[in-house]
């Protein structure tokens, strides 16, 4: 494959450099990379429904692809695209979030015309989520019922010989490359700041009772910062996207044992799921297992899983206006509740490393306190009927009075 690069210098900001980027060009060559994979979800032994969904698609003819078995797809001038989705809120409005946002994902993934280069390619991908998010957001506002409904996005997408992830929450994506499985994302969780703060340790971290809090979902906010990686690809490497019912449940070792004997995906995906069944299935479990062959490199170069994707330019708006958002800090789960809470902060606030101690504290004293005891009677609308109230006490005070005397 014959790729033309463009230099490029990287902006450096007050912090110091930019993360590390890719070199970008246009592929000139098509039909040259091929995958062969399968996706596979199940509503688990605990839920009425199931609240993930996935996608898979070939952008060049613009047609999704039915999962009900393995397939190989060779990626064309457009890319392939591959989406698991975890959605969450009450009754089925997780169903509809996680359902919108690879719909989305899709139409904004197949509008316009091809991307000229991977870079444009990169800027689409990120837009995408990006006009999801909105649109699930406007639609939970205008639809009480759907009130508070979001969804995690994982979206991979396949672009000559360069792999990118988008991502927003908590869904993963792996890749397997000479035996060594890496974790190409990084969890928006609560759990996964105070690992990198210090605060717990990895197994110490399995045990948290609050470590089912996102820190964003597509939804909870107009607009969300979409983490976006890349790796480049080489011949025999095997990716998985998962829900966080299969990461939670699967450890490393069974993940790496399934993907490294893809030969069939489905077969694949079929025991990566029983896997996450027999560990409890309390949640979703959603899988796309693909294996890369064709025009790429024999060998890999070393890698070390999550690389952060820096884009020259700004991801194209796609939709015309978006909602004011308020940063409202959430109410904490009950411990130990198996469903999904986003903290709903937006991208541009600071990443929140409270002491794991201070959390049920902070909820325990916002219980404790009454309505009515200072602090309850604030704004003018309160100090409105605060004065009300008192006016007709004086004025039944009076009455009284006139009749006695």
């Amino acid at each position: 494959m014959t790729i033309e690069t463009r230099a490029a210098d990287v902006a450096t900001s007050e912090a110091g450099s930019q993360p590390p980027v890719a070199a970008r060009g246009a592929v000139v060559g098509a039909d040259s990379v091929v995958l062969h994979l399968a996706g596979l979800t199940d509503v688990g032994h605990v839920r009425e429904h199931n609240e993930d969904n996935l996608l898979v698609a070939d952008l060049t003819p613009r047609a999704r692809c039915e999962l009900e078995r393995a397939m190989k797809l060779t990626v064309g001038p457009s890319g392939l695209l591959l989406v698991v989705c975890d959605g969450m809120g009450g009754a089925a409005a997780g169903e509809v979030a996680s359902q919108m946002a690879a719909e989305i994902v899709y139409e904004v993934m197949t509008s316009g015309p091809a991307p000229g280069d991977r870079e444009h390619f990169a800027q689409r991908l990120v837009g995408a989520i990006r006009e999801a998010g909105t649109r699930i957001y406007l639609a939970a506002k205008s639809n009480r019922a759907q009130r508070g409904m979001g969804t995690t996005v994982t979206a991979a997408g396949v672009y000559g010989n360069t792999l990118f992830v988008g991502q927003v929450g908590d869904s993963r994506a792996y890749l397997l490359r000479d035996g060594a499985l890496r974790q190409l994302t990084r969890d928006q969780s609560l759990v996964c700041k105070l690992i990198e703060a210090g605060q717990f340790t990895e197994a110490e971290a399995e045990d948290y009772e609050y470590s089912n809090i996102i820190l964003q979902a597509l939804g909870t906010t107009d607009v969300v910062a979409v983490d976006l990686t890349y790796v480049e690809l080489s011949a025999g490497d095997t990716l998985m996207l998962c829900s966080d019912g299969l990461s939670g449940l699967v450890s490393a070792d069974e993940m790496r044992a399934a993907m490294s004997a893809l030969t069939d995906p489905m077969a694949c995906c079929k025991r990566l799921v029983d896997a996450a069944l027999h560990g409890g299935g309390h949640d979703n479990v959603t899988v796309i297992a693909a294996r890369f062959e064709g025009e790429l490199p024999a060998e890999g170069s070393d890698f070390t899983g999550y690389e952060p994707y820096v884009l020259f330019d700004a991801p194209e708006v796609f939709l015309a206006a978006t909602a004011a958002t308020s940063m409202k800090e959430p109410d904490l789960p009950p411990p130990g509740s198996a469903a999904k809470h986003s903290a709903s902060l937006p991208p541009d606030a600071p990443s929140p490393t409270p002491l794991a101690a201070d959390l049920p504290r902070r909820r325990d004293e916002a219980i404790a306190r009454p309505a009515g005891v200072p602090g309850s009677f604030r704004g003018p609308r309160r100090r409105l009927m605060l004065a009300v109230l008192l006016a007709a006490v004086a004025f039944a005070a009076w009455c009284v009075w006139s009749a006695v005397h």
